[in-house]
This record gives C-alpha cells, sequence and structure tokens, in this order.
C-alpha cells in the first residue's frame, strides 16, 4: 500500500533469498575484502575491453545470485540491472548471455535500489513470482566516460570519488522463508543545488539523500533511532557530512549508526580514494557482500539503505549544466512483517 506521498509498504513483502558480489583487485584489498564472493585481481575479467570486463563481472554475479538460491535460467521471471555506461552496455550485454526479461535501468549510482522498489512491488502485487535486481560499476569505464581518459594522468581533487569496480546482485522471491525482507521504498525525486563540478560528487548529491531520508521518515512515521543502521550509497567523506548537518539543521540527530558506503568499502589510511568511493557497484556490492551477510548473522535487525545517483552526462558538463540528484531508499528487515 502506498504510505505518504513517495512510498510503498509492501503488503507481502518480498524476501532476499540469494545474494552475490563481485569486487575488483583495489576492492579486494579494502576492510570488506572477506565478505565478497568474488574478489578477482584482473579487471579486465579476461575480456579485451574494460566494458566488456564489467559486463564478464555483472554476468558472473547474477550466474552467481541464482545458482545460490536455486534458481534455474526457466524459472527466473525478470532482471532488474543497470550501469554507468552510456546506454547501460555492460548490463545490456550481461542480459543477453544471461538470456533472461530483462529491465534497463538508469540510475547512476542508485541503480540497484531503483531496481529493488520496482522489483519489490511488482513481486508484492503478485506480477512476478521472483526477480534479479542488479547493478555494476567501472573505475576505468567511468574515468574514461565522465571525466578523462587514463592515459592522461589527469590530478584527482581531493572532492573526487574513486569509482568502484564491483557488481552486487539479489535474488527477490515472494512469500515466506528463510532470508531478509524488503518492506518498504521510496521513490526519490530529481533535487539540484547547481553544483557543476563534475569532481564534487558528494556536495551534488547530497540534497537528494536528505530529501527521500526526510520523505521516507515523513511517510512512514519512523524515525533514525528506530533503525539499526542507516545507509546511503556512495555520498563519500563530504557529501555525508552535508546530510548529516541538514538533519542537525531540522533538529534530528541521525546518531552513529548513520553510515556510507563510500566510506567502508576502502582503507581510508592505506588507499587512496580521496573523498570515498562511489559507482553502482559501490552500495550494491557493499549491500550484497557486508551488510546482508551480517543481518544474517544476527548484528543487525533493520536498515534503511539509501544509494544516491548523479544525473549528469559529458553533453551536459561540457555544455556547463548543473548536476541533478536522485536518491531512493528500501527498508530491509531480518523478520517479516
Amino acid at each position: 500500500m502506498r504510505a505518504g506521498k513517495q512510498t510503498f509498504c509492501y503488503e507481502r513483502p518480498p524476501r532476499i533469498a540469494a545474494h552475490a558480489s563481485i569486487v575488483g583487485p583495489k576492492e579486494s584489498k579494502g576492510p570488506l575484502a572477506a565478505y565478497f564472493d568474488e574478489a578477482s585481481q584482473d579487471d579486465l575479467f579476461g575480456q579485451k575491453t574494460w566494458e566488456l570486463g564489467e559486463s564478464e563481472m555483472l554476468r558472473r554475479c547474477a550466474g552467481r545470485a541464482m545458482r545460490e538460491g536455486g534458481l534455474t535460467q526457466e524459472e527466473a521471471q525478470a532482471f532488474f540491472s543497470g550501469d554507468l555506461n552510456n546506454q547501460i552496455i555492460a548490463t545490456g550485454f550481461a542480459a543477453r548471455a544471461l538470456g533472461l526479461p530483462f529491465v534497463g535501468l538508469y540510475g547512476a549510482c542508485s541503480t540497484f535500489v531503483e531496481g529493488l522498489v520496482l522489483a519489490s512491488a511488482l513481486i508484492s502485487g503478485g506480477y512476478l513470482g521472483n526477480a534479479l535486481c542488479a547493478a555494476s560499476s567501472h573505475f576505468c569505464t567511468a574515468e574514461r566516460q565522465f571525466r578523462f581518459p587514463l592515459e592522461m594522468g589527469t590530478q584527482r581533487p581531493p572532492s573526487a570519488h574513486w569509482t568502484a569496480t564491483a557488481a552486487g546482485c539479489a535474488l527477490l522471491r515472494a512469500g515466506e522463508g528463510p532470508g531478509l525482507y524488503v518492506t518498504a521504498g521510496t521513490l526519490g525525486r530529481i533535487i539540484d543545488y547547481k553544483i557543476k563540478d563534475a569532481n564534487h560528487m558528494g556536495a551534488a548529491m547530497a540534497p537528494a539523500a536528505y530529501d527521500t531520508l526526510s520523505a521516507f521518515f515523513r511517510d512512514t512515521g519512523y524515525k533514525p533511532a528506530d533503525f539499526d543502521l542507516i545507509l546511503t550509497g556512495d555520498l563519500g567523506e563530504l557529501g555525508h557530512a552535508i546530510v548529516r548537518d541538514f538533519f542537525q539543521r531540522d533538529g534530528v540527530d541521525m546518531g552513529p549508526q548513520f553510515q556510507d558506503c563510500g566510506l567502508l568499502l576502502y582503507d581510508r589510511k592505506h588507499q587512496d580514494m580521496h573523498a570515498g568511493a562511489s559507482g553502482c557497484g559501490c552500495s550494491a556490492s557493499v549491500l550484497n557482500g557486508y551488510l546482508l551477510r551480517k543481518m544474517r548473522e544476527g548484528k543487525w535487525k533493520t536498515i534503511l539503505f539509501a544509494p544516491t545517483g548523479a544525473l549528469l552526462s559529458p553533453t551536459s558538463s561540457g555544455q556547463g549544466e548543473s548536476i541533478p540528484s536522485i536518491c531512493h531508499a528500501v527498508r530491509l528487515s531480518a523478520v517479516r512483517e
């Protein structure tokens, strides 16, 4: 059912029956390395281009989630996924190889949760019995597309993020059973504070995170203290601090449970990641690799998960346009409610 203006509370919440994550070389040396299903030391993943490498990473990740969940290709009903490449080519090629009914999505770094919100609504409504939700990103493909070719060796400012080479996939199923549950989802609005610097993603995306989290709290009546963990996807150090400051101005304490996937993926003391990690694969891999495992172990019972996306392109940046941003959110629970 609908709650408020932007939020769905799923009457028959789908369960996350299986999940998988794959990361690249840099991510395999970070503090969460032990939680990923596969950590490749080859950022090409055996392919001839970075784009095809990203596609292979995503294909492997979705295939692993299917195997873990005991789902065959014939049984799989939908594949919701996207990436950062033009025309989401990495995802399109992966979907071609998987041979599944495909819903291609683009919400930039918010894409994974965009898929969770939509797939959960279709499962709760009885239109689907299962769905795969996934997303990927690759440092080399993203840098070449949005900023500068790596061969140029362009200096990165302190505000810049490091796009994660990573993928995550969750298998949603209808009905009760072992697993975690997606109990609510909030669709975000486009928020634009007129930031034009493509190397300052945290400042561009932070207002969208604040807007969507505020909408979720307003629509549902939940408060930050009701959650064991509240995570944005990829705001990094600067953006995360901005969101906390926005809520403080409202008199809302987000508490120590308010964290960011972009600050968890890398070792901030020993790995060069500037302001933090970003990319579709950042939040997707941290959720499917680390967070869901810990929820299954009982560390957390409820999580509010809200990745953000910067909806810019090389064309819009070259034309001097500002960066529209979006954030979607889901509530995850260790029990069916």
